[in-house]
């Protein structure tokens, strides 16, 4: 039993490189998408921001969509990914407390939003980094950097 647990491990070792990948290609194109969505029917998302009493609703649904689109697109290539999940989790921050929260009665309303899962993703992928199979991964190595935490264990850390 002890064999197949130690077997099992070293699996899931071997593999450290894939759930910051899928996580990065899922949310990454739904935020890609999502932005695309919006950026093409800028004026509808625009009289959203209005009717949500958010002050300069077009420049602010612009700003929110372009922020999806192209903040998506880096997310998915792993570039940049741990400074552009910072204006994706202000994004979801604002959708939470400007939209959301005024239907939220209980925990359970809140945890069923989808929004914080978002956020929460964006967060990790800040505080853990886009993986080994990443842009940044890839340019880090390629000017010397060695000893970044890219959240796939010590084998990425050069070690």
């Amino acid at each position: 039993m002890i064999r197949i647990l130690t077997s099992c491990l070293a699996l899931a070792n071997r593999l450290d490189w894939l759930p910051p990948l899928l996580m990065r290609l899922f949310v990454g194109y739904f935020f890609f998408e999502t932005g695309w969505g919006k950026i093409h029917n800028l004026d509808a998302f625009a009289e959203r921001f209005a009717g949500w009493g958010i002050p300069y609703p077009y420049f602010n649904a612009m700003l929110s969509a372009y922020t999806e689109l192209v903040g998506g697109a880096l997310i998915v290539a792993g570039l940049l990914t741990r400074i552009v999940a910072i204006p994706l989790i202000i994004n979801m921050l604002v959708a939470i407390v400007t939209v959301k929260f005024v239907s939220v009665s209980s925990v359970n309303d809140f945890v069923e939003l989808d929004e914080p899962l978002y956020l929460l993703s964006f967060f990790w992928l800040m505080l853990s980094g886009p993986g080994v199979v990443s842009l940044d991964f890839f340019l880090a190595r390629a000017v010397g950097i060695r000893d970044w935490a890219w959240g796939s264990g010590t084998r990425a850390q050069g070690t």
